[in-house]
């Protein structure tokens, strides 16, 4: 699949080599094939750092498209009927060229493996199925009549009655042709079933493309117009959606908008998963709000790999530190492994379980301890070596935990807070307004401060998680004094929005004070985000687990 739309082939594995290209243009938004400054759909000129991605926002009538202009290229170019084509597409997650030849080397195994009948069937022989009586066609979208269903022509009706094998409801010959129907499979059920089999498939089990004949062990594909022709409408209209979902999630350059109310598509040809060791493809959609493509994570987490985000919040969501915490506050009896936690001063312990005497400092058996009631002189003692380590090494590591997560959950708060930050802003913008008599437009560098601060703060937050996985070398010292000097500028900044107007002189001062710290502190943040992507590029950075 293209950028500019043309061409609707997915790009997989091999073909990222060429669509990601560090010297390429890249855009911010949707952009045309010649840069028009005029242009509505471009808001700024292209950036062109080498850490950025380009996009495009598609709506679902575009992916819609997408996929009926594939189905029609294959379907001239195979001779198969739209729905075969559709369901060849599918099988083949929507790799054309690998369905091509699939098919051309071996039609039969293509068709068979796909869930089709093979060319030389006589099933491939259509007649029209009448439509029943209670039922009107549901299909909207579609080229053709909804009532051109595929019926078999291998195993005509019977002569005598038709019993159906899921219902056992019994039809005699008029009956079989109109209430029955079986596909190029040959076996037949009564629509009443195929309608409640379908629903079920389609309402409660979500399934759409991969919905296969009722009978066990048949892996014939339920056509599309035949499901149309079966279920209602809101049933039928759930079914495409479904369809529209799997596309969308078989193509690894198509993306939804994870954001509530959102029906957006993002289309990114250069961010494919081997890159995602190097790459944070943050991108906008046309809703106003940040996603990370590569992960789908509802905002923008740079600097941060997708991989150590979730890794991050794992951690932070399961008994991992709770464990670590009992690791560094309890001890185990040496001899049963329960759980111990000292509520005396004394270092006798016996373990309430198993009634084994030991000392809480060395862990050691007490009888090797005299009458030492309170202080240890075998500190060193062999048997409580291993003991001392494990709880050493559990505080060190729940220690530098709570160190990193505490600032990690801090920023995250305030950032949570810009609606509050917001509104008193404003009001202080009203003042200085009346005040200072100035005009709207010249107040608004509060809002713009405001801004700075919020944006600063979420890329502080998850500075703190990328530094929790780095290993300390000399490229870490200087990832943190990039991070310090940034939150030393944020909370500079948000110390002056927080003064108060005495008079028009401190109002114009306080607007030359927080224009000059916002600017700094956007610089600031530019410098820790522009060397921090940079270096995955670069390989600069060293993590403790694997990326």
């Amino acid at each position: 699949m293209s950028s500019d739309g043309e061409n609707d082939d997915f790009l997989y594995e091999d073909d990222y080599d060429d669509a990601f290209d560090q010297d390429d243009e890249i855009d911010s938004t949707s952009e045309p094939d010649v840069y028009d400054a005029l242009s509505p759909a471009i808001e700024e000129a292209p950036q062109k750092k080498p850490y950025d991605v380009s996009w495009k926002v598609k709506t679902l009538q575009e992916i819609i498209d997408m996929q009926n202009k594939e189905i029609t290229k294959i379907q001239s170019v195979l001779e198969v009927p739209a729905s075969s084509a559709a369901i060849l597409l599918r099988h083949y997650v929507w790799n054309s060229e690998k369905l091509q030849e699939q098919f051309w080397n071996d039609p039969a195994t293509a068709l068979g493996e796909a869930g089709l009948s093979p060319p030389s069937s006589p099933t491939t022989r259509t007649a029209p199925l009448p439509p029943s009586p209670t039922k009107r066609s549901t299909r909207s979208s579609k080229a053709g009549p909804s009532s051109f269903l595929k019926r078999t022509k291998s195993q005509p009706p019977t002569s005598g009655p038709f019993e159906c094998p899921i219902c056992c409801m019994e039809f005699d010959q008029q009956a079989v042709e109109r209430n029955t129907y079986s596909m190029g499979c040959g076996h037949r059920f009564c629509k009443d079933c195929w309608t409640e089999y379908l629903a079920g498939k389609v309402k409660g089990e979500g399934e759409s493309a991969k919905i296969q004949c009722m009978e066990s062990g048949c892996g014939r594909i339920v056509r599309e117009e035949v499901i149309d022709e079966m279920v209602t409408q809101d049933i039928s209209k759930r079914y495409h959606n479904l369809l529209n979902a799997a596309f969308v999630a078989d193509s690894p350059t198509l993306r939804w908008c994870p954001h509530p109310n959102c029906e957006y598509i993002i289309q990114c040809n250069q961010a494919p998963t081997r890159m995602l060791n190097q790459l944070v493809p943050t991108v906008e959609c046309k809703c106003g709000n940040d996603l990370c493509f590569g992960c789908g994570y509802a905002a923008s987490h740079r600097p941060v790999l997708c991989k150590i985000v979730r890794m991050w919040e794992k951690k932070c969501a399961d008994d991992s530190e709770t464990a670590n915490w009992l690791q560094a506050n309890t001890k185990e009896c040496t001899k049963c492994q329960s759980t111990i936690e000292k509520n005396g001063g004394c270092n006798h312990m016996t373990c309430k379980k198993c009634k084994w005497e030991f000392c809480w400092v060395c862990m050691g058996p007490w009888s090797e301890h005299g009458t030492s009631w309170y202080q240890c002189n075998r500190f060193d003692e062999k048997s409580g070596i291993d003991a001392r380590d494990t709880q050493a090494k559990s505080r060190a590591s729940l220690e530098r935990y709570l160190h990193y997560f505490n600032r990690w959950a801090n920023h995250e708060h305030s950032a949570k807070l810009d609606a509050e930050f917001y509104q008193k802003t404003e009001k202080k913008m009203e003042q200085m307004q009346n005040s200072g008599n100035l005009s709207w437009i010249e107040v608004q560098f509060a809002k713009q401060a405001v801004d700075a601060v919020i944006r600063a703060r979420i890329t502080l937050k998850w500075s703190y998680c990328m530094a929790f996985y780095l290993k300390r070398n000399n490229m870490t010292e200087l990832f943190e004094d990039n991070q310090r000097d940034l939150e030393r500028a944020v909370e500079n900044l948000g110390y002056l929005l927080e003064q108060n107007i005495s008079d028009t002189e401190s109002i114009s001062k306080l607007r030359q004070d927080i224009t000059n710290q916002a600017a700094y502190v956007q610089k600031r943040h530019d410098i820790l985000m522009d060397d921090t992507l940079r270096g995955y590029l670069e390989r600069r950075w060293e993590f403790s687990v694997e990326i």
